[in-house]
């Protein structure tokens, strides 16, 4: 059995956020069905990457997903979704704020019609507030959200992060609302609005910067690779020309770092000896470990790190992320199959339940693979029933 298995899921959404909110439901055994426009599906399925004609887009957020499709454009096909919804304890969207609306489901619409639901509303600033309207994206969303700003190297340029976190964490806290939601019903027999912000779940990710400034007028910005609070912890180059990071800024971890490098003398240094004396000569203190690690291969850097107690990694390509034990031995890397793409490798599942593992059900489908499954399954259609809404061109 799996932790989710009851839970029914309309994934409505495109791009990031909610597809990989959908994804991690599914992993859980959630039914989540993917449902698209008929013919192209969602936009993510034209955009490169491509294997041939197919987009690697849509694997890595939508394996554990039914898919189907649906006109939304269509009056049968709107009409459609509104009985899919009565069916649903969760419905997932990431439409524009409005869009909704203007097929007719507005939440008061949906609530009426099924009181358990659980709307999840993603979008950039919220369904309230003067920036309801605009459009945004990841890195706007980063821009906007002070990300940006305390990304990239000192005295450069600001930087988006090199992935799109503003949309994993807002996917993130899309679990955290619905997973809340679902207890709360429990109790009350009732669902709820759960609304999004990718604007709001970004800044959450500031660390200490909103208080900084608050009570010390002190701005966070760029600082490379360097921790903020400690020194030495960044990124290291070594004689190979690969690089370590080392974190070793701690005044419990760096008489470690010192002996195991033959650096102790600095214990005696009143300019080295504590964690505030060495933020006080963050440069100094880097150049002194970098003048270790130049002279030495990334190899002999990692051993002497781990033979030390030392937290320290090589910056890892792709293909050592691919031959890393340590994410083989714990399923990280997936293999699963896909009729349009054959055999291919995905991040696994990150969540590890004890009792109620996730597991892989179902690849990342193509368009419409499940609809007349779907329809079967959540309202009892028959294959009559299916072909008349084919012929219609709501799904």
């Amino acid at each position: 059995m799996q932790a989710l298995k009851n839970l029914k899921v309309l994934d409505l959404s495109r791009y990031i956020a909610g597809p990989n909110c959908g994804m991690i439901l599914g992993d859980q055994g959630a039914d989540v069905i993917k449902v698209e426009s008929p013919g192209r599906g969602e936009e993510t399925r034209l955009l490169p990457p491509k294997i041939g004609d197919h987009a690697i887009y849509p694997l890595v957020f939508n394996r554990n997903k039914r898919a189907m499709t649906l006109n939304f454009r269509n009056p049968e096909g709107q009409k459609l979704l509104r009985q899919l919804i009565a069916e649903a304890d969760v419905v997932i969207e990431n439409f524009r704020p409005g869009t909704l609306e203007k097929m007719g489901c507005d939440w008061e619409t949906l609530k009426a019609l099924n009181e358990r639901l659980i709307l999840v509303r993603i979008s950039g600033y919220g369904q309230t507030g003067p920036w309801g309207s605009k459009p945004c994206f990841d890195a706007i969303a980063q821009a906007a959200g002070g990300l940006m700003e305390i990304t990239g190297e000192a005295g450069r340029a600001p930087m988006p992060a090199g992935t799109f976190i503003a949309d994993y964490v807002t996917s993130l806290y899309a679990c955290i609302g619905i997973l809340s939601a679902v207890e709360a019903r429990h109790s009350t027999g009732r669902g709820q609005l759960v609304d999004l912000a990718m604007l709001d779940c970004t800044i959450s990710l500031l660390m200490t910067a909103i208080p900084e400034f608050a009570l010390m007028g002190r701005e966070m910005t760029r600082g490379g690779s360097r921790d903020r609070y400690s020194t030495p912890a960044a990124n290291f180059e070594c004689k190979d020309g690969r690089w370590v990071h080392i974190n070793a800024g701690s005044d419990s971890l760096f008489p470690r770092f010192a002996a195991a490098t033959g650096l102790a003398h600095l214990l005696e240094d009143p300019k080295f000896s504590t964690n505030a004396a060495r933020m006080e000569r963050i440069s100094e203190v880097e150049a002194i470990v970098s003048g270790w690690t130049v002279a030495r291969d990334s190899d002999a850097v990692l051993a002497t790190m781990d033979e030390a107690g030392v937290p320290c990694a090589r910056v890892a390509s792709m293909s050592e992320i691919f031959e890393n034990e340590q994410l083989r031995s714990r399923g990280q890397l997936m293999e699963v199959d896909n009729p349009a793409y054959g055999k291919l490798t995905m991040a696994g599942i990150p969540v590890r339940l004890s009792d109620t593992p996730g597991e892989l059900r179902h690849a990342p489908p193509v368009v419409g693979q499940h609809t007349a499954e779907v329809l079967r399954d959540w309202l009892q259609l028959d294959d009559q029933a299916v072909e008349n809404l084919r012929q219609a061109e709501a799904i």
